[in-house]
């Protein structure tokens, strides 16, 4: 999660393209720094955000073309 006080403002943030169009299951990403990767629900944008490293990044991918989570 991100920590409190940090601000993702500026980040440009890209909705999946397996995200409902009409504004349900809809996540998004932001690669705000070459290492950093953050998901958040587009519908709370005021929300929580995650934020991890490019390997936790690769590996949570991976899993998903596994089908594994």
């Amino acid at each position: 999660m991100r920590a409190p006080g940090s601000s993702l403002s500026a980040v440009v943030w890209r909705k999946s393209s397996y995200s409902n169009q009409d504004g349900g299951e809809c996540v998004e990403v932001a690669f705000h720094v070459p290492t950093a990767i953050s998901v958040r629900d587009s519908k709370h944008a005021d929300g929580a955000t995650v934020t991890m490293g490019a390997g936790p990044w690769s590996s949570f991918i991976a899993g998903l073309r596994a089908s594994q989570l």
